[in-house]
Parts: C-alpha cells; sequence; structure tokens
C-alpha cells in the first residue's frame, strides 16, 4: 500500500514509518519540522517538508494517490494550546480537515487518527477509563482532537470514509523530545543524564497510563486495513505517579544520590488518568508487551547513547 504519514519526522509518527516501511508498504512523509527533526527520518521514505495546512498538500494527494492515511501532525502542546486556543485550533482542525477533503477527493481507503486518551476524558469518574467514558476535555488540546473525532464520524457517514481513532495515553520512549513541556519521562531522562535537576511539579502523586512507543507503534500495524471504523484506547491501564518515574529513571541513570527536588504545581493539571486497552485486545488482540521497567530501560539506554555520540 502507498501510506502518508504526517509528522512523520516526530516522536511517535517516525516510529510508525519505520514499521510500516519494514512491512513493505510505500510511505510519504509530511512534516514541516516546527517539532520533528530530520535525524528522526527514514530514508528509506519520501519526505516533503510541508504544512498540513498547506495548499501544496493537494498536489501531494494528486499525485501519489495514497490507499491509507496515518495522521500525527499536531500542535501536542496542551499549554500551547491554553496560551494560543486559536493557533492550536488552525493546526489540529483546520488542518486535518485539509487532509480530509484531500482524502474524499482522491479515494483514500483508511484514515488512522492519533487522537488523546487522557486530554479527551478529563477528569476521570472511574478508573480505568474506557471508550465509552464521559469526554471532558479540560484544554483546547484535548477539545480539538475530540472535535476532529467527530468530524471522522461525519466524513464516514456522509463521505464513506473509513477510520481508525488511537486515543493514546501518555506514550514515552526513544526519540521523545526532552526541551518541550510534555514528556516527563525524555525531560528527567536528559536532565538525570546531563548531570542537571529534574522538578518535579507538586507533589508528585499524579498519576498517568504511560505506555511504551514500541506497543503504540504495533497498535498503528495492526490498524492498517481494518474492515470497521472504530475508536480505542491504547495504554497500559496501570496508573504510575510522577514520583515513581523520577526514583526509577535516577536509579537506572546511575545517579541513585540526586534529591527528589519539588516544585510548584501546574495550575489545572489532571489528578489522575488511566485508560482501559480491553476494547483492543477484544477488537484484534492488542495488549501492552513492555512493562514500564523494560521501557524505561530502553529509553535510557536510547538517550544515553545518543549523549555519548555528541561528546
Amino acid at each position: 500500500m502507498k501510506i502518508l504519514v504526517t509528522g512523520g519526522a516526530g516522536f511517535i509518527g517516525s516510529h510508525v514509518v519505520d514499521a510500516y516501511l519494514d512491512q513493505g508498504h510505500e510511505v510519504v512523509v509530511i512534516d514541516n519540522l516546527i517539532s520533528g527533526q530530520k535525524e528522526n527520518l527514514n530514508p528509506r521514505a519520501e519526505f516533503l517538508e510541508l504544512d498540513i495546512r498547506d495548499e501544496e498538500v493537494t498536489d501531494v494527494f494528486a499525485e501519489h494517490q495514497f490507499d491509507v492515511v496515518n495522521h500525527h501532525a499536531a500542535q501536542m502542546d496542551v499549554r500551547k494550546s491554553v496560551r494560543e486556543p486559536a493557533y492550536d485550533a488552525d493546526i489540529n482542525i483546520l488542518g486535518s480537515l485539509n487532509l480530509l477533503e484531500n482524502c474524499v477527493r482522491t479515494g483514500v481507503e483508511q484514515f488512522i487518527f492519533a487522537s488523546t486518551g487522557g486530554a479527551i476524558y478529563g477528569e476521570q469518574d472511574y478508573f480505568p477509563a474506557d471508550e465509552e467514558h464521559p469526554q471532558r476535555p479540560l484544554s483546547p488540546y484535548g477539545i480539538t482532537k475530540l472535535s476532529l473525532e467527530k468530524y471522522l464520524y461525519y466524513y464516514h457517514q456522509v463521505q464513506h470514509l473509513n477510520y481508525f481513532v488511537l486515543r493514546y495515553a501518555n506514550v514515552y520512549g526513544p526519540r521523545q523530545n526532552p526541551h518541550g513541556e510534555a514528556g516527563v519521562v525524555a525531560i528527567f531522562t536528559q536532565a538525570l543524564l546531563g548531570e542537571g535537576q529534574p522538578v518535579i511539579h507538586g507533589d508528585g502523586q499524579q498519576t498517568r497510563d504511560y505506555v511504551y512507543v514500541k506497543d503504540v507503534v504495533r497498535a498503528n500495524v495492526k490498524a492498517l486495513n481494518f474492515p470497521e471504523s472504530e475508536i480505542v484506547n491504547i495504554g497500559t491501564g496501570t496508573e504510575t505517579d510522577v514520583n515513581h518515574i523520577f526514583r526509577s529513571l535516577r536509579d537506572l541513570t546511575g545517579n541513585p544520590e540526586t534529591p527528589e527536588t519539588h516544585g510548584d504545581a501546574k495550575s489545572g493539571e489532571q489528578r489522575r488518568s488511566v485508560i482501559s486497552y480491553e476494547k483492543a485486545e477484544r477488537l484484534w488482540g492488542w495488549k501492552p508487551r513492555y512493562t514500564l521497567a523494560e521501557g524505561l530501560q530502553e529509553t535510557v539506554a536510547f538517550f544515553n547513547q545518543k549523549l555519548e555520540a555528541t561528546n
């Protein structure tokens, strides 16, 4: 198949590109390189430095006649979405609609969308949250992701475009950007390997569902050509607090003496977030294979190797 991966130079998208190429598919990557990095690009994929809002995207669709679009490009910083909600919507809604219109125009068979588990559900009524949990996003970012899910329902019902929505938990692993505001695993790892001092916001007892990127990639592979349009959670069903993440990484990086430093809590930060993967397991046998300990170990090894290569 010929597959377009948007955001294919980013953290998750680049891993998805690798997997699709390994399966023998032809892959084209669109990325504006605002958060993506050229070093993540697979040389076997065709790369086009474009923004999903660009008019040139229409020409790309007309030329390539894609079978599948895997959509990972996004403005994904929750706090930036709060500061600049119009900018967030411009990329995550209008940019995505540009893709969807081109999918309909050129007969794309399937649209795979990287959505969010924690940000869509908001403060949970029960734990872990399944796909039927009330959706009460507390940020413009979560609102735009939920909005696009609703658009996908419309495009399926009226324009007959099949879709598959993957609601990710907190994804971590190699290639995650340690310089942004999101991604506590990467941020802590980079600081500890660089002899910096990670700062835990608040009491550190806020929990998240940490899912390893290789497990997320398996979900993107399984979603290909699924005959029905579905929405599924991709997580581990296990809550882990930030203090545990810090202590684990402190040991894995060989810095057991680094003090546990706490700073101010982030205003409006969700207290607990964890999602169920039962539907994914029921639909196509997906469940996480990596334990948190295994995933963290591989992540630290990646960042350590990257650090050694630059020294």
